[in-house]
């Protein structure tokens, strides 16, 4: 089993609104029947608008939607028909093989096929510094940001996806995309982000924990993408 995850650009002349409903319709018959196993939808939508103020952008157009997928083999020709699949649906894609790792899973919200998950998803796409070589890069990412963000975020999911490699041409350079879900609450106010509703301390402790983390391993701005969660196998 290999996981591919795939960045998606809106086309060009469509709302964000009607191109996610198109996505949510037509993906997961179309999926299911080319021998998808599990797929889920990442789409920047007016569920997420309130979150903007949590956006941080490096690419000069981020993508509007990330899907994930779990197939069979990722290999470039029993890959194609899904490839061709996604693009007849986007301005253009690019695709990663991913290695998934789940250090929280989400036992509070679960999420249901076809629904959108409760609060909102935060996807950060890094980069590796290059003030890190990759493995010391990997260790502070997964063994000391991560269980540290845990501790001081209001997060009930979070999945590291480490590339093994892009697929396709020209996909931008990554090195790993996370995704954390938070409750709705977190969109707008930091103090739900940070699990410090009506404790300044617990907030500026937690604040300074993650900021001195994060400047560590990454050269900000990063690319950080508020968005509705979907369900769709």
């Amino acid at each position: 089993m290999e996981k591919v995850i795939y960045l998606l650009w809106c086309p060009e002349g469509l709302d964000t609104e009607s191109w996610g409903a198109t996505l949510r319709d037509t993906l997961p018959q179309t999926l299911t029947q080319l021998g998808v196993h599990s797929a889920r939808l990442n789409i920047d939508d007016a569920d997420v608008a309130a979150a903007q103020a949590l956006r941080q952008q490096r690419m000069a157009v981020q993508p509007g939607a990330l899907l994930q997928v779990c197939i069979d083999c990722a290999n470039d020709a029993l890959r194609a028909p899904i490839d061709a699949a996604i693009a007849a649906c986007c301005q253009q894609h690019a695709a990663y093989l991913v290695t998934e790792s789940v250090p929280l899973h989400n036992t509070k919200h679960p999420a249901h096929k076809g629904q959108r998950t409760l609060g909102f998803a935060q996807l950060a796409l890094l980069q590796r510094t290059p003030r890190m070589d990759p493995e010391t890069w990997r260790h502070h990412w997964q063994t000391v940001q991560t269980p540290m963000a845990i501790e001081t975020q209001d997060t009930f999911e979070y999945v590291q996806n480490t590339i093994v490699r892009a697929l396709t041409k020209e996909a931008p350079a990554i090195d790993a995309i996370v995704e954390e879900c938070f409750p709705a609450a977190a969109m707008t106010d930091p103090y739900a982000f940070f699990n410090a509703v009506g404790d300044e301390a617990a907030f500026q402790r937690n604040l300074a924990r993650m900021m001195n983390s994060v400047n560590r391993f990454l050269d900000l701005p990063i690319d950080c993408i508020p968005s509705s969660q979907y369900r769709l196998i």
